[in-house]
């Protein structure tokens, strides 16, 4: 059975990156058949907030991902613990005293002889009475996992052969002083015991991997998953990704009015070398191939999901969108302006100035069309046709045409230099806003 998880952290808004990460391991599960766990990593009670988790479910929900199962790893504490004992007494588990400062110059020390900046199992060699000494002064220990002899190597779903050698790793901490466990435990105890046979994440967890396996088998006898590294995203200038930028947070693209839709077909394609199309999910499911995904850093640029967006606006029924309009905003309205949308916060603008006050700029030089244009308005009810009718007429009574006759219109009416056409407008703005609206011009 092919099963994918995705770990987000409640500590901050999902950001771009990590909902491509969802999406690709959603789709991934869906693809094979198997099942997608949506597990929180909610360890962190200084940072976690309830607000983010809560943001987690409803940005996963927007995009689209439906999860199987869920999971929290506050929940399993007393597993982490058992898992931790079971290595303690494999001799796999063993306890440190070193503080910060004295890490730090260890380092500085073998940095400088040009040696790799590694821990040297200092704490392996203490004696259980000076392990009981250094207790006994007020120290508490923190545990590291010894590594294997060797290294780790593994296939890698996307960035082909990988091998690290165990001898360049420092034993990881495992469990920090205060006994609370650390992600690269806690994360392989949760593959273990949910079955998870594949995990697909970010590039920046490679060096984990390693050690990653090297656990794995030291509280298994079944065979680690395997792994598939994205190359992480970066920003328009090159510059890496956070949770922290929340200009690419999916909280604030849906608040800018980007359309799902947009955005996973977007996420979908990024890093491959196919061009994004905008697809029922079904179908991104049907199209996936992890193989796909090259080995470069994709860039995360905003036009090409605008040009996504765009195309989904244009093509979107009122019936999809009516409860994200304006209120009063009926299908007329929504035909007339999608066609112009970047994104449908822009709705809104329209909305008020085919309703509200609009501030036309001054127009020297416009007054005789604008004259004329007030003197042929064609009578009320505005309609389809009416636009056609009166610019003709316009046109007749002052022989000014094109730009010079379409633009001190818009202007007048709209105060936009563009937009969308004027015919589906004029019905909108109605026979007594536009007269009021050319009196300003008229003396």
């Amino acid at each position: 059975m092919i099963k994918v998880r995705v770990a987000p952290s409640p500590t901050g808004y999902l950001h771009v990156g990590n909902a491509r990460t969802a999406l690709v391991n959603f789709l991934f599960a869906r693809a094979s058949g198997g099942r997608f766990l949506l597990r929180l990593d909610d360890t962190d009670t200084e940072r976690g907030r309830p607000e983010y988790e809560q943001a987690i479910y409803e940005d996963l929900r927007w995009l689209g991902l439906g999860w199987d199962e869920t999971a929290r790893q506050s929940d399993r504490y007393a597993r982490y613990a058992e898992c931790a004992e079971v290595l303690k007494q494999s001799g796999r588990l063993y306890p440190c005293f070193e503080n910060e400062d004295e890490l730090a110059a260890k380092r500085a020390s073998l940095i400088k002889r040009k040696l790799p900046p590694v821990y040297d199992r200092a704490a392996l060699a203490m004696t259980a009475s000076q392990r009981a000494a250094a207790e006994a002064g007020g120290k508490r220990p923190y545990w590291r996992f010894k590594l294997s002899e060797g290294m780790a190597a593994w296939h890698d779903l996307v960035l082909g052969e990988r091998k690290i050698r165990f001898g360049a790793v420092s034993d990881p901490v495992l469990i920090r002083a205060d006994g609370t466990p650390l992600y690269t435990f806690t994360s392989v105890v949760d593959d273990v015991d949910f079955g998870i046979s594949h995990v697909i994440r970010g590039e920046d967890h490679v060096s984990n991997t390693a050690v990653q396996i090297d656990l794995f088998r030291a509280i298994s006898t079944a065979m680690p998953p395997r792994f598939a590294h994205l190359p992480l995203i970066s920003g328009g200038e090159g510059e890496k990704l956070s949770k922290r930028i929340g200009s690419i947070s999916l909280k604030s693209l849906r608040k800018d009015g980007i359309e799902p839709e947009a955005l996973a077909a977007y996420l979908a394609r990024l890093g491959t070398n196919k061009d994004a199309q905008i697809l029922p999910m079904a179908d991104l499911i049907g199209r996936f191939n992890i193989a796909d995904f090259g080995r470069s850093p994709p860039r995360f640029d905003a036009r090409q999901l605008l040009v996504l967006n765009r195309k989904c606006l244009h093509a979107a029924s009122f019936s999809a969108v009516r409860d994200r309009l304006p209120e009063g905003a009926d299908e007329a309205f929504w035909l007339a302006i999608r066609g112009n949308l970047d994104m449908l916060t822009e709705a809104r603008r329209w909305w008020e100035i085919v309703t509200g006050e609009i501030t036309p700029p001054d127009m020297p030089g416009d007054e005789a069309v604008l004259r004329a244009a007030a003197d042929t308005l064609p009578p009320a009810p505005l309609g389809a046709e009416s636009w056609k009718i009166w610019t003709a007429a316009i046109m007749a009574a002052s022989g000014v045409k094109g730009r010079a006759l379409y633009h001190p219109l818009r202007l007048a009416l709209t105060a936009e230099d563009q937009g969308p056409e004027m015919a589906g407008l004029l019905p909108l703005i109605g026979h007594e806003r536009v007269l009021a609206r050319l009196g300003r011009f008229v003396v």
